[in-house]
C-alpha cells in the first residue's frame, strides 16, 4: 500500500489539487529542506520499523584504496552481508515492498532470479553548491508550456517538494550527475540462451544545467550535450551520435545527428526520441527508456501517487568490479543475482498514462524514484493492452568522487520475449566514468566535432 505523502505535501495537494502548472513553494515551506527534510526533499528521519535509517549526510568521501578519477570504484560496504534473499519460495512474504515488475521477474525466472537484500545505507549525497541551488529553486522554479518545460531553476533539483507528477519527473530528468563526464563502457543484448555480443563505446556528456559558472538565463533552452561513438566491434566502429537535449522539447525539439563511417557524413537524426528503438540495444530499449526515462514528458498524463518503501538496487559497487567478468555476470534471463545488492528505500511513485491523443508503444509507465537522489531505480512499462511488458532497473551507487548517486549499470527486460539488454558495463574496461576533466565549451559538441572524434 502506498504511503501517504508528508503533511506538507498533503497540504499542497489539498491547496492546489492535481493542477500541473503549480507555482513554487513558499519560503516557509522551503525552510523544511534544512530541518525535517534533506536538502533534496527526502524525509530526513528513518522509518518506524528501523529498517530505513535516518539520513546523516550520505557518502561524501572516497574509501581507502580508491585510485582516483576514471578508476573503478572501491566498495565502501564490502563487509556488509545480506539480511535475506527474496526468491519465488518466499515471495508472498515480501511482495508488498516490490514493484509489479520485480514480482514478474521472479515469476518469470523462479529458479534463478533473486533479490539479495542488504542493510540500507542512505549514501545519497551531492556537493553543497547543488544543495544551495536546490533551496533557491524551491521558491522560484515553475512548470512551463503545460509542464513540458521548466523555468527559473538551475544547478539543483527544481522541485524538491513536488506538488505534481510532472514536477517529480522533472526532478529525475534534471538530477545532478556532475558537470562533464567521459565514460567508456559496453552494452549487450542477451538472448534467451544467454548468448550476447558486446558493443563498446565512449560517451561524453556536458550537463549545462550544472555548469557552476552558468545560470538559467545562459541555458538558452539547452539541458545537456551528449556525444557517443562506437569503438567495437569492427563492423560498427567509427559510428557515432550527437544529441543536444533541450529543456522544453515541445517548444524546440531535441537536436540529434548521426555519423556513418561508410559514408563519412554527418546527418540529422530527427527521430531519436520517444519510442524510437535503440539499435545497439537489440531493440530492447526505446530512446526515452535510456536513463530510465528522458526527453519530453508531453505524451503522458503524470500522477504523483505518493511514497512507498521498496527494495531497490542500491550501492551496487560489486557489479562494476574488474574482478567480475562479463561471462559470469550476463546469464540467461537476467544478470547474475550473486553480484547485485538491493536495499529498502523510500521512493516516490509516479504513474504516466498515455494521453488519448498521443502515440507510444507503452500505454503506461510507473517510475519509482529514489527519494534521496531523485534517480529512477525501477520503471514498470505496460503494452497497448495494459499488460506489464518491460521492466527497467538502474543499479544505483554513489560516485563518491563528486559525490552523486547515479547508475552502475542499467538493465532492460522484455518479459514477453524473455530477452534483456544491459547498458554501462565497464568491468572489463581499463577505465570507467571520469568526471575530473575540465568542462569543454559548446563547440566540442557540434556536428563537426562528432565527425572528427568518431572518425579517429
Amino acid at each position: 500500500m502506498l504511503k501517504k505523502p508528508s503533511l506538507l505535501v498533503a497540504a499542497l495537494f489539498l491547496a492546489f489539487g492535481s493542477t500541473e502548472g503549480l507555482a513554487a513553494v513558499s519560503a516557509e515551506q522551503a525552510a523544511t529542506l534544512n530541518t525535517t527534510l534533506t536538502p533534496f526533499g527526502a524525509e530526513k528521519a528513518g522509518n518506524a520499523a528501523g529498517s530505513i535509517p535516518a539520513w546523516t549526510g550520505g557518502l561524501t568521501q572516497a574509501p581507502a584504496g580508491y585510485k582516483g578519477p576514471g578508476q573503478h570504484h572501491v566498495d565502501p560496504y564490502a563487509a556488509d552481508q545480506p539480511l535475506f534473499t527474496i526468491s519465488k519460495a518466499n515471495l508472498e512474504q515480501y511482495k508488498a515492498n516490490l514493484t509489479a515488475g520485480q514480482i514478474a521477474l521472479i515469476n518469470a525466472y523462479p529458479e534463478s532470479f533473486q533479490i539479495p537484500v542488504y542493510p540500507t545505507r542512505r549514501s545519497g549525497a551531492a556537493p553543497q553548491w547543488v544543495y544551495d541551488n536546490t533551496l533557491k529553486n524551491a521558491t522560484s522554479a515553475k512548470l512551463l508550456n503545460e509542464g513540458n518545460g521548466i523555468s527559473d531553476a538551475y544547478g539543483g533539483i527544481p522541485f524538491p517538494i513536488p506538488q505534481s507528477g510532472l514536477e517529480a519527473v522533472w526532478n529525475h530528468i534534471t538530477r545532478y550527475r556532475g558537470t562533464y563526464v567521459v565514460r567508456r563502457s559496453a552494452q549487450a543484448g542477451v538472448q534467451r540462451n544467454g548468448a550476447y555480443s558486446l558493443v563498446t563505446s565512449q560517451d561524453e556528456a556536458l550537463f549545462r544545467f550544472y555548469d557552476p559558472k552558468g545560470s538559467y538565463a545562459t541555458l538558452n533552452n539547452t539541458l545537456f550535450y551528449y556525444l557517443t561513438f562506437t569503438t567495437a566491434p569492427a563492423r560498427l566502429a567509427g559510428s557515432g551520435a550527437l544529441v543536444q537535449e533541450m529543456l522544453d522539447q515541445v517548444q524546440e525539439p531535441r537536436q540529434a545527428w548521426a555519423y556513418n563511417p561508410g559514408q563519412r557524413r554527418v546527418r540529422r537524426a530527427p527521430t531519436l526520441a520517444y519510442d524510437t528503438p535503440i539499435e545497439d540495444s537489440d531493440g530492447l530499449r526505446t530512446a526515452d527508456d535510456t536513463d530510465m526515462y528522458n526527453g519530453a514528458p508531453d505524451r503522458y498524463d503524470w500522477k504523483l501517487l505518493g511514497k512507498k518503501e521498496i527494495y531497490i538496487p542500491y550501492n551496487n559497487y560489486r557489479l562494476t568490479s574488474p574482478d567480475v567478468k562479463y561471462k559470469d555476470l550476463l546469464t540467461p534471463g537476467h544478470i547474475n543475482p550473486k553480484y547485485t545488492r538491493y536495499e529498502l528505500h523510500r521512493v516516490w511513485v509516479v504513474e504516466g498514462t498515455l494521453k488519448a491523443s498521443a502515440r507510444h508503444i507503452y500505454s503506461k509507465r510507473t517510475l519509482f524514484l529514489d527519494e534521496d537522489s531523485w534517480g529512477a531505480a525501477v520503471v514498470d512499462q505496460y503494452d497497448g493492452r495494459g499488460e506489464l511488458w518491460r521492466v527497467s532497473m538502474a543499479y544505483l551507487k554513489n560516485f563518491y568522487e563528486l559525490p552523486t548517486v547515479w547508475t552502475a549499470l542499467d538493465t532492460f527486460h522484455d518479459l514477453q520475449a524473455r530477452r534483456y539488454s544491459v547498458q554501462w558495463l565497464d568491468n572489463e574496461e581499463p577505465t570507467t566514468a571520469d568526471f575530473s576533466k575540465p568542462a569543454p565549451d559548446d563547440s566540442n559538441f557540434s556536428p563537426s566535432a562528432l565527425r572528427r572524434k568518431a572518425s579517429r
